[in-house]
C-alpha cells in the first residue's frame, strides 16, 4: 500500500480524529507514533500508555502503523536548551522547540523515508495557500488554538502539513471520535511537558541543576523568607512560594515579581497588580517569519506573550539585526523572558520571537546592578 500522508498519532483524541479524517476522506494514510523521551522511570510518563493507544486507533482504522524514536534528536534539540534557559534564570518553552526541531523536522524526515509527500498532526490550526505563500491560521476552537507553538515553522514545513482538526471545536471532535468508536474518545487531554509527567517539578529540575537556597525579598530589599532556588520559579508565580506570617505585612498572597540569578535573590510582591510585574515594552531575540520576512519595518498588530492570553494590540519594531522591540499600549502582566511573543494580523501567524528583556521596573534595575 503506497502512502500519501503519515499522521503523527500521539495516543490522544485530537491525533486520532485527525486520522480518522484523513483516510474517510480518501487518502492514503499511515500512522507514526514519536517517543521524544528516554524516561529514567523516576515520573509517570505516559509514553508506553500512548504507543498502546495509538496502535489500537491504527488497528481500529486499519491503517499501518510505525514507530520511531526521536529521544536523542529531542534531548540535544530541545531539553538542552531547557535546562540552560532555566539555569540563566529565564523561563523557556519546550513546547515550541518540540515542533520545530522534533515534529516538523525528524516527523518530516521519517514520512519522506516511509515514501510520504506530507505529514498530518492533531493540532488545532490551519493551513492556507495565498498569492502564492502558506499561511499559518488559527483552529476556529480559539480555547484551543496552537498557532502559537507553531510560529517557528516555515514555507516548506507548511507546504507540506495537514491539520485536519483545525477546522473542529473540541465538543464536536469528542464526538465523532466516540461515533466512530475510537479508543481514544474520552481519553483526558495530556497537559504539560512529556518528561516531567506526574512527578514533582523540583525534584525533577533538582537531577539536572544544582538547587542553591536564597533570599527572598520585597521590591524595596527587605527580607521576606528563603527559596530553595531561584530557577524553580516564574514571574506572576504565586504558588510553592510557602511564605506565612510576615510580621507588619497584610495577609495577602505573595507573587513572583522578579529574579536576580547573579545574586541569587529571588524578588516577591504582595499585589497581583503590582507595578513590579508590569511592564508596556519588550525587546526579543532574532524573530522568525512564517513568510520569510516582515510585513514592513514598523507595523501595529496584535501579540500573545503566552500561551491562551487573549490578543492585546501592539506595535512592532523590527531592528537591523532582527531583534524586535513590541510596544503594547496598555501594561501587560508578568511577560517572562525565555517566553515567546507571537504576532498575528487577525487570524494569520505572522511569526514571533523568543522573549530577551522588558521594562518591567526590576529587571531594569537587576540589569543596571550587573552592568
Amino acid at each position: 500500500m503506497s502512502v500519501r500522508t503519515v499522521v503523527g498519532v500521539s495516543g490522544g483524541v485530537d491525533s486520532s480524529v485527525a486520522a480518522l479524517r484523513l483516510r474517510d476522506g480518501g487518502e492514503e494514510i499511515a500512522g507514526l507514533f514519536m517517543q521524544n523521551w528516554a524516561d529514567d522511570g523516576s515520573g509517570e510518563c505516559r509514553a508506553d500508555d500512548d504507543r498502546r493507544d495509538a496502535v489500537a486507533v491504527c488497528g481500529r482504522l486499519g491503517i499501518p502503523f510505525h514507530f520511531r524514536d526521536f529521544s536523542d534528536a529531542y534531548w540535544k534539540g530541545v531539553f538542552e536548551h531547557f535546562l540552560a534557559e532555566y539555569a540563566a534564570g529565564r523561563t523557556p518553552n519546550p513546547d515550541v522547540l518540540c515542533n520545530r526541531e522534533v515534529k516538523f523536522k525528524h516527523f518530516l524526515d521519517a514520512a519522506r523515508e516511509l515514501g510520504a509527500e506530507r505529514i498530518a498532526t492533531g493540532h488545532y490550526a490551519r493551513v492556507a495557500h495565498h498569492h502564492g505563500a502558506w499561511r499559518l491560521l488559527r483552529g476556529r476552537d480559539r480555547g484551543k488554538d496552537q498557532s502559537y507553538f507553531l510560529h517557528q515553522l516555515g514555507q516548506e514545513q507548511l507546504a507540506a502539513t495537514l491539520f485536519p482538526v483545525g477546522e473542529l471545536h473540541k465538543p464536536d471532535l469528542r464526538r465523532i471520535a466516540r461515533e466512530a468508536a475510537l479508543p481514544t474518545h474520552d481519553k483526558k487531554d495530556s497537559t504539560g511537558i512529556c518528561f516531567i509527567g506526574e512527578r514533582d517539578f523540583r525534584t525533577f529540575l533538582g537531577q539536572y541543576l544544582p538547587a542553591r537556597e536564597g533570599e527572598m525579598r520585597d521590591p524595596q530589599g527587605a527580607v521576606i523568607g528563603r527559596h530553595p532556588g531561584v530557577f524553580f520559579f516564574t514571574l506572576g508565580q504565586r504558588e510553592g512560594l510557602q511564605i506565612g506570617g510576615v510580621k507588619g505585612r497584610p495577609a495577602a498572597p505573595w507573587y513572583v515579581v522578579g529574579k536576580d540569578v547573579a545574586r541569587n535573590v529571588l524578588y516577591v510582591d504582595q499585589d497581583t497588580r503590582s507595578p513590579y510585574l508590569h511592564s508596556q515594552q519588550l525587546w526579543s531575540e532574532r524573530a522568525h517569519w512564517i513568510a520569510g520576512g516582515p510585513p514592513a519595518a514598523q507595523f501595529e498588530c496584535t501579540a500573545q506573550t503566552r500561551y491562551r492570553q487573549a490578543d492585546e494590540p501592539c506595535r512592532v519594531t523590527v531592528a537591523a539585526d532582527g531583534t524586535l522591540e513590541v510596544d503594547f499600549p496598555t501594561p501587560q502582566r508578568a511577560v517572562t523572558p525565555g517566553q515567546s511573543v507571537v504576532l498575528y494580523l487577525g487570524e494569520q501567524c505572522l511569526g514571533g520571537a523568543v522573549i530577551a528583556r522588558t521594562d518591567a521596573p526590576l529587571e531594569r534595575k537587576i540589569m543596571e546592578q550587573a552592568a
